[in-house]
């Protein structure tokens, strides 16, 4: 069973407009609900190409209490602790001529010390039924990059496989867990090394040097380049695929939900980067964040290319 941990849950609403400008009132053309918060994604994906997955996390209000019924909705089993304040509700702003978009995010759950100890009770009882566990996002106010390492650690101990996706201060604790694979983006990558990243072979290095330090594989997404992965064995470049982009929201949780499902089942990270990307484009071809279609993903797996990198 694929376990996922989201301490920082959250929906986004997603608006298509024509323009954005400050003191005026902009109507937007379409709008969509999706998941929020980077391994909740992956289960939502993961659900929807119909795996299993049980998703653990922090929730509140009735932000939160609709987030997990979405998740239940493609069988998705929850198991998440009840917090103070609410659910985040991000807004994704995407420009109806395609030029861009961007995210407004807030901070909205209250969680204290004894949530905290819920979260990590419920995650050790589950542990014994995981093959694999996804951990990732963000972390609420107050909580420490400490729960990351002490959730990584726990799994690790048991010689369980872990997917870890953050960024900052929290993903260089989670790092010193050991997880199994970390999955940065390049703005991540390039926050984490303290310098530009200005080239593929740039990425290369960077992603060399976190394996020789933390003995980890690193899957770069790197948006409309694709993808550089860099495996115990071998490295490879993913090209993107030629999909009809609607919006990017959630797409870098395709490859996080693909890797889940290789690991989980002891199948080569091969298999996992080619599911992971074609579930990435078939999340771009969706208006709401981490949406997709199982048919979609099927139709674009057999166009995934993984080119050898050196």
């Amino acid at each position: 069973m694929i376990v996922t941990v989201t301490p920082n849950t959250c929906l986004d609403r997603t608006l298509v407009v024509p323009e954005f400008t400050i003191n005026k009132t902009i109507r937007a053309g379409n709008w969509a609900i999706g998941m929020g918060g980077k391994a909740a994604d992956a289960s939502w994906i993961l659900g929807e190409y119909g795996l299993p997955s049980i998703a653990l996390g922090f929730k509140a209000g009735i932000t939160g209490l609709q987030m997990e019924q979405m998740l239940q909705s493609r069988r998705v089993q929850t198991d998440f602790t009840e917090v103070d304040g609410e659910t985040r509700l991000n807004t994704v702003i995407v420009m109806e001529d395609g030029s861009g978009q961007s995210t407004f995010s807030v901070s909205s759950l209250i969680v204290r010390p004894t949530h905290i100890h819920d979260l990590e009770t419920r995650y050790e009882s589950i542990l014994e039924q995981a093959d694999c566990v996804v951990i990732g996002g963000t972390l609420p106010a107050g909580v420490s990059d400490e729960l990351f390492f002490k959730l990584i650690a726990r799994a690790r101990k048991r010689q369980i496989p872990v997917i870890f996706d953050a960024s900052g201060s929290a993903l260089r604790k989670g790092l010193e867990a050991k997880p199994t694979l970390v999955k940065p983006n390049r703005d991540e990558l390039e926050e984490f090394t303290g310098r530009r990243l200005n080239s593929l072979t740039d990425i290369h290095l960077a992603g060399k040097e976190i394996q020789a330090v933390y003995g980890c594989s690193v899957v770069v997404t790197l948006g409309g380049d694709g993808t550089l992965a860099v495996l115990p064995e071998r490295d490879w470049l993913i090209p993107v695929l030629p999909v009809d982009v609607v919006s990017t929201a959630g797409a870098g949780d395709g490859m996080l939900a693909g890797m889940a499902a290789a690991l989980s089942s002891g199948r080569p990270m091969e298999e996992g980067l080619r599911l992971g990307s074609a579930m990435a484009g078939a999340v771009c071809m969706q208006l709401a964040t981490a949406d997709c279609r199982k048919a979609d993903i099927e139709a674009l797996s057999s166009k995934v290319q993984l080119v050898p990198f050196a």
